[in-house]
């Protein structure tokens, strides 16, 4: 678990990271107690199931397991590779896990025609198949390569046997398990309530704090965010919108919801791409129907950055494992391609035709830069001071 022991709100993470992360047949701690004082009995139930290992098959993996609040609700279920280890522990996905931190803020999916372009917007996951925090919750309970259960009846089954069973009773009617399709819905709308909570959106990094007038930015992390926010260097605003003047939370999200193909080097360590012919092409599948035309295939949503330095894979395959790799590739792709794309063949995770679709203009960053830029994105984990919440939730 990573605690900064020199900030002195640690203490206060720490009791977060612990509270609940257990499983429903796990000890309450008195960080889990402190935790659940504010919540509603629809949160309550939704932090129950959230952390249930319960509801796997095999049982063992919760939706805590790959949205973690010790690395800011991400992570892989203990896979080092960059994606997810399914329920099984032995099966591995092809893409990161996006982390539920921000989650709420996100607008449904759009497509748009701007211009000459065609412009995707929104949804939840990294393709924005789920429309809604609901929606994309009842997915992996039952996705082959995740959670794994084989039919809402399942799942109705195991919750009745839950400890928390008479809660779930009091909320949704005494005849909640007597049908699984009232149980599914139930369970969604339960955790998008746990997820729309401020455990999941706190605004209490530096940063937040920062820009509240009680911290201040160390002259390294001034510059990265002068680099981060400088349209003709880092340019790194534009995707991860950020307006410290904005008085609306929509502006200090780090992320636009758009799509973009960065042309992201193919990661070797999932087992799916040893097949010279399988690519994960976004916006036009496998995960989800092709979206509009061929100049999406590609194109993955901007995560937000909040809490970024906490996550142990970064880009949409994983691929990089250190921040300062996943800031370097954005700063040298164009200019040290040998770097990220040792076969000689750049953009090497995409079929030919669609290499044209991946996005130019990259930033122009020295090694200084790039450290620059790292430190600023290490002031926006969460758990420095007080909540910030900005106006204009």
């Amino acid at each position: 678990m990573r605690v900064h022991a020199n900030r002195k709100y640690a203490p206060l993470v720490l009791a977060f990271a612990l509270a609940g992360c257990g499983g429903s047949d796990a000890p309450e701690s008195p960080g889990a107690a402190a935790d659940e004082a504010t919540l509603s009995r629809l949160e309550l139930i939704g932090k129950r199931l959230f952390f249930d290992m319960s509801l796997s098959n095999p049982p063992g993996q919760s939706c805590g397991s790959c949205h973690d609040p010790e690395t800011g609700f991400s992570g892989n279920f203990g896979s080092a590779m960059g994606v997810p280890l399914a329920a099984d522990k032995t099966t591995l996905g092809v893409r990161n896990t996006p982390t539920a931190a921000y989650a709420s803020f996100t607008p449904a999916f759009t497509v748009t025609v701007v211009g000459s372009r065609l412009v995707a917007h929104g949804g939840q996951f990294l393709d924005g198949r789920a429309a809604s925090l609901e929606e994309q919750a009842g997915m992996p309970l039952f996705a082959a390569g995740e959670m794994n259960l084989a039919s809402p009846a399942e799942l109705a089954s195991r919750l009745a046997d839950a400890p928390y069973a008479p809660l779930m009773r009091e909320e949704f009617g005494a005849a909640v398990f007597a049908s699984p399709a009232l149980v599914l819905q139930s369970l969604t709308v339960a955790i998008a309530a746990f997820e729309r909570t401020a455990r999941f959106a706190p605004f209490s990094s530096k940063l937040d704090n920062v820009l509240a007038g009680d911290a201040t930015l160390s002259v390294l992390e001034g510059e990265g965010m002068r680099l981060f926010t400088d349209p003709l260097r880092g340019n790194c605003a534009r995707c991860h919108v950020f307006d410290r003047t904005a008085p609306g939370a929509s502006k200090r999200l780090f992320t636009d919801f758009g799509y973009y193909n960065l042309g992201v080097p193919r990661n070797a360590r999932i087992p799916a791409n040893a097949d010279p012919a399988f690519f994960d092409l976004g916006l036009c599948g496998p995960r989800r129907a092709r979206v509009a035309d061929d100049r999406l295939c590609g194109a993955f949503k901007v995560p937000t950055l909040r809490n970024v330095s906490r996550r142990t894979a970064f880009m949409h395959n994983g691929v990089f494992t250190s921040l300062r790799d996943a800031v370097a590739f954005h700063a040298t792709r164009d200019t040290a391609a040998a770097r990220w794309y040792p076969s000689g063949t750049a953009y090497d995770d995409l079929p030919v035709a669609f290499r044209g679709n991946v996005e130019q203009g990259m930033p122009v960053l020295d090694e200084a830069g790039i450290d620059a830029v790292v430190a600023f994105l290490l002031t926006l984990d969460d758990g420095f001071g007080p909540s910030r919440v900005p106006e204009g939730r």
